[in-house]
């Protein structure tokens, strides 16, 4: 069954919170494919923001050309995001971790608070600045950049499907921020999958995604739909006070993914 399993799609999400880009490939680098939440927006004192606080952050569309971000928003003029300034840092906390970042500058945050209307600054986070994910499931060495905790989020086509004949409502993958979505398996099958092959990258399933009130946030308004899809979620998957969708994923090497890659098991 695992020859039949492929990567499906693939998605980096640059600013954290913000829109995410669809890809045919991706490279690989030691905090996840390459450019994934590599910058975030934080408060003025430090503190990482999200949709769960700020659900108009959707409406934010990052994209590349060449290797330079644009930031898009349908009230702005597009904004070239400068390198960050090494000598400009800033200790910002996101959940339990505390990061050096380097903070882009004023003319980033001038533009955020146009499209927004919050102060914040963005930050980026360097090659160089180590954030490691939870020991509890994690390797020595296992790092990540700006993501909540794991450098990869992987979820099956097949387990959006179960939920959607569920909903009364069908919502979007993009709803669930996935890095990874495979197709070619059943329904939750990603549940356990600890030790795994994509394309030749090796791969440990460390985790399930536990979610929260931003799978409320409707990707194409920035405003929260009501209860679902999390209701719903609640209703058949949840385990103690956490409700799983997807599985948090480390890759043991560097490479390149690209959609159609198979996946097999050691």
């Amino acid at each position: 069954m695992s020859n039949d399993i492929i990567i499906s799609s693939l998605y980096i999400y640059p600013v954290k919170s913000l829109a995410g880009i669809s890809l045919q490939s991706s490279e690989l680098d030691k905090m996840g494919l390459k450019h994934d939440r590599r910058w975030m927006l934080v408060s003025p004192s430090g503190d990482f923001l999200s949709q769960r606080t700020v659900p108009k952050m959707a409406l934010i569309q990052p994209k590349f050309i060449d290797e330079q971000l644009i930031l898009t928003h349908s009230e702005s003029e597009d904004f070239a995001v400068p390198a960050a300034n090494p000598q400009n840092t800033l200790l910002v906390n996101i959940w339990k971790d505390t990061v050096s970042a380097q903070r882009i500058g004023q003319a980033a945050d001038d533009w955020l608070f146009e499209a927004l209307g919050i102060k914040c600054h963005l930050v980026y986070i360097p090659d160089n600045e180590i954030r490691a994910c939870d020991p509890a499931f994690a390797k020595q060495g296992d790092r990540t950049g700006f993501a909540d905790g794991f450098p990869i989020l992987l979820i099956s086509t097949a387990s959006l499907d179960d939920l959607n004949q569920r909903l009364k409502k069908k919502v979007e993958m993009r709803r669930f921020r996935p890095n990874i979505v495979v197709s070619g398996c059943h329904a939750f099958a990603e549940d356990g999958w600890h030790q795994f092959t994509l394309g030749e990258i090796p791969m440990r399933g460390v985790k399930p995604c536990s979610r929260c009130i931003l799978t409320t946030v409707d990707p194409s308004t920035g405003e929260r739909s009501g209860a679902e899809p999390l209701q719903t979620l609640m209703s058949y998957r949840k385990q103690g006070n956490h409700v799983y969708f997807g599985q948090n994923v480390i890759h043991d090497s560097t490479g390149r993914l690209q959609i159609g890659d198979s996946l097999s098991f050691k």
